[in-house]
């Protein structure tokens, strides 16, 4: 999944991407009843955190959700 994510493919899920988080560590946090779709991901070793949103209708992340977490994860030196 590490190897797909880095392609940066265009069909990549939401629940792919929590399966990939969760990997690293990240937890999943709803920021409260009135977040809406928005989501934080929290790495609790180091406290890192990556806002997202969920996606919908489907569950197909959009393009620049994925550069983004992806260029997170490199940052963080995840990936």
């Amino acid at each position: 999944m590490i190897e797909r994510f880095k392609k940066k493919p265009k069909d990549f899920t939401y629940e792919e991407t929590i399966t990939l988080l969760s990997h690293f560590g990240y937890e999943e946090h709803n920021k409260g009843t009135t977040s809406g779709s928005r989501v934080r991901f929290k790495h609790e070793p180091s406290g890192a955190f990556i806002d997202i949103h969920r996606p919908h209708p489907g569950s197909i992340m959009k393009e620049w959700m994925i550069k983004a977490i992806f260029q997170h994860l490199k940052s963080n030196k995840l990936i």
